[in-house]
């Protein structure tokens, strides 16, 4: 009986397992290969951050048991967090971590087999750089990168590399987001016409730290290691710890927040970048010394680049001074919409025969559709362990384990850079915003653009 048990529980988990692999898409010999290693993998933090606590964190213990995963060391250049991050690792893992000031530390001691990387976000495209350099495989979060000249580069080092690196793009791995994709993709959605997109909050201290600024002190850290390859400036805790406000340290409200939305207009349609990108804004509301707006409007064009006859557009609106963080996607065609807020395909604005009989055509409606057992997406960057990213994180582990390329590859991050790039440079130039296939540079006045 205990024999019968065994092997009866032995074959269930097997087949749930089986399930959840075929979900993320692997077949039963990469299956087979996962299961039939013993090596544990061994992880380290690159950039103890809120965004690592917050989400990587409980995302993480959700899974490494099963798939055996280790936490085993925290590089962290400002000692508060690297004691912050060795403590409560430690305590999570049972073990002792390994701190480490910084990354060359981190790879010279061989710790790793693949790594987190949560640092600000211009410093993600380097930080991956070092990573894929370093030997490790890595989940690298967005924006991927904030200049071309960092882009082209990290693109380059991981396509050298044999590694598996996951953009922090945790959409690709929704339910609902994937049935999108093939709906689209099928053609039975028709021609995209339009696509809107807004994300907005109202939250004065959303990106503030007020109690952390006065703590940290220019002796507790490394501020020309924090600066990578900007401009030298005196040091400054709040370009260090709300990077967000400040450019270039960070673009705001389009790396942050556009750059999840408009990676699922490349993901469903196959284009790798906008056409043209225009923009306007301000600070509008909130008057504390930030650099980078709290209010936009950017429209793209879309399309093939030898056809300027064909293609659509697709409107970003972001505000923080009203809203409630329910991020809108719709995509519109002819048909009807696909609204990934209530997760439907309907026929809402599509052709009627009453307005089809004018012009002597067919009416053209879709029908009414659900997206899959979708679930709503989790708006807030810092919601710890919400299940879209506890599915992006397991798609890495389970691709680190069979070496098979997982749901937003370094493609997915070069090219939501551009348009984050693109969009920049319409917001710092006032003019509109291309992109030059040829050279691989964001243009602005008929140059490339430079921050």
């Amino acid at each position: 009986m205990k024999n019968s048990r065994r092997a009866f529980i032995k074959k269930t988990s097997l087949a749930a397992s089986g399930i959840l692999m075929a979900r993320a898409g692997f077949t039963a010999s990469s299956y087979n290969r996962i299961i039939g290693s013993n090596d544990r993998v061994r992880v380290a933090v690159v950039g103890f951050s809120d965004r690592h606590k917050s989400t990587h964190m409980p995302c993480f213990m959700e899974h490494y048991k099963e798939l055996n995963f280790d936490i085993v060391a925290v590089s962290d250049i400002w000692n508060r967090r690297r004691e912050e991050g060795v403590a409560q690792w430690k305590a999570k893992m049972q073990h002792d971590i390994v701190g480490c000031r910084n990354n060359e530390e981190l790879y010279d001691k061989k710790l790793a087999d693949a790594v987190f990387i949560s640092t600000a976000d211009f410093q993600h495209a380097r930080h991956a750089i070092q990573a894929v350099e370093g030997g490790c495989d890595a989940y690298v979060e967005k924006p991927f990168a904030e200049t071309m000249e960092d882009n082209r580069a990290a693109f380059k080092a991981i396509k050298a590399s044999n590694k598996i690196v996951q953009i922090g793009s945790q959409r690709r791995s929704g339910v609902n987001y994937q049935a999108a994709n093939e709906f689209i993709r099928s053609k039975k959605f028709g021609d995209i016409v339009m696509v809107e997109l807004t994300w907005n909050v109202n939250q004065p201290g959303r990106w503030r730290r007020p109690a952390l600024v006065p703590l940290l002190k220019e002796e507790d850290t490394d501020w020309k290691r924090f600066l990578i390859n900007r401009p030298y400036v005196p040091f400054d805790p709040r370009y260090y710890l709300e990077y967000r406000l400040f450019w270039p340290y960070s673009s705001g409200l389009p790396g942050q927040w556009m750059s999840h939305q408009i990676d699922t207009v490349h993901w469903f349609t196959g284009l790798q970048h906008p056409r043209s990108v225009v923009a306007n804004g301000g600070i509008y509301m909130w008057k504390d010394g930030r650099k980078n707006w709290d209010t936009i409007s950017a429209t793209f064009d879309y399309g093939p680049a030898n056809d300027p006859t064909s293609g659509f557009q697709v409107s970003f609106q972001s505000r923080m001074d009203n809203g409630d963080e329910n991020p809108m996607e719709i995509y519109y065609s002819n048909g009807g919409e696909l609204n990934l807020n209530t997760n439907k395909i309907t026929p809402t604005g599509g052709l009627t025969q009453r307005f089809a009989d004018a012009m002597d055509m067919k009416a053209n409606l879709l029908p009414v559709l659900d997206l899959s057992t979708a679930e709503k997406v989790v708006a807030s960057a810092n919601t710890g362990g919400d299940s879209l990213t506890s599915a992006h994180i397991r798609n890495w582990m389970l691709c680190v384990r069979s070496r098979e390329q997982p749901h937003a590859p370094v493609e997915a991050g070069y090219s939501h850079s551009i348009a984050n790039i693109m969009t920049n440079a319409a917001v710092h130039t006032g003019a509109k915003a291309t992109f030059d296939e040829q050279t691989q540079n964001v243009m602005a006045d008929n140059k490339p653009f430079q921050y």
